[in-house]
């Protein structure tokens, strides 16, 4: 059994964002126990239907709500990196989330940050030209709107460079490389869907300040917003007993 009583209180306590708008059928299930929302906005998944369906529970739920912009492949989930040329993709995903403030204003909701999706999310955190290329079109567009970043990524550097709002985030279920990367999916026991893996990372990065990565790297890291995938078959489970444990 984990032992659940640590002797010093939270360094921190990032809020609590996940990854929702995706069709799981658990999802009124998840979005008490969030602050945020990043909802999909038509690259990956989504449809007007079910992106209104995510916004009538986030009102519900009193959760502000993000646009989760992807590679335009709903094919692979967003999940596969793809060759499309630059215009392409900033006109992608200029839409997506256009399409996504058009909805949520409807709703009498606001844009609270611009998430990337998938694999557009990890190529964009080691590929500096693809960082530049996202950054300079949210300079231009979207300066003021928080964009949510993996520490120690090149999404991080070229944001800082440029002065935009940003909020670093971690990942509760997913495992990390000594690179501060996330590490593949293809790979056995990357996504974390059981309280036993989950909570020790938690407890890791808010009382020591810190990930252990899949290597054995003790990685020194903060982070302004914690990350749970709506898909984890796990979270129903796992999410409001950490909830409960940690943030109140």
């Amino acid at each position: 059994m984990l032992d659940l009583k640590h002797p010093s209180k939270p360094l921190f306590l990032p809020q609590i964002n996940c990854d929702l708008g995706e069709g799981v059928a658990w999802e009124e299930q998840i979005f008490p126990f969030v602050d945020v929302a990043s909802l999909a906005c038509g690259g990956h998944f989504g449809t007007q239907e079910s992106l209104n369906a995510s916004l009538a529970l986030a009102i519900k739920y009193g959760k502000k709500v993000g646009a989760h912009p992807s590679y335009p492949d709903r094919e692979n989930f967003g999940r596969v990196s793809i060759s499309i040329p630059n215009e392409e993709l900033i006109e992608s995903i200029r839409q997506q989330i256009e399409w996504f403030t058009r909805s949520a204003r409807s709703h009498d909701l606001n844009l609270d940050h611009i998430k990337f999706h998938g694999a557009l999310y990890n190529d964009a955190a080691k590929d500096s030209n693809l960082a530049t290329l996202l950054t300079d079109f949210l300079e231009e567009n979207y300066a003021q709107t928080p964009l949510l970043v993996p520490p120690h990524s090149e999404l991080e550097k070229k944001a800082r460079e440029k002065g935009l709002s940003i909020r670093l985030e971690v990942f509760a279920d997913r495992t990390y490389t000594a690179d501060y990367l996330l590490s593949s999916r293809t790979l056995s026991g990357s996504l974390l869907q059981d309280i036993s893996f989950v909570e020790p990372q938690i407890m890791r990065l808010l009382f020591d300040g810190e990930l252990l990565s899949r290597e054995g790297v003790q990685l020194p890291i903060q982070a302004d917003t914690l990350c749970f995938h709506g898909d984890n078959p796990g979270i129903v489970d796992f999410l409001p007993i950490l909830r409960k444990r940690y943030w109140t």
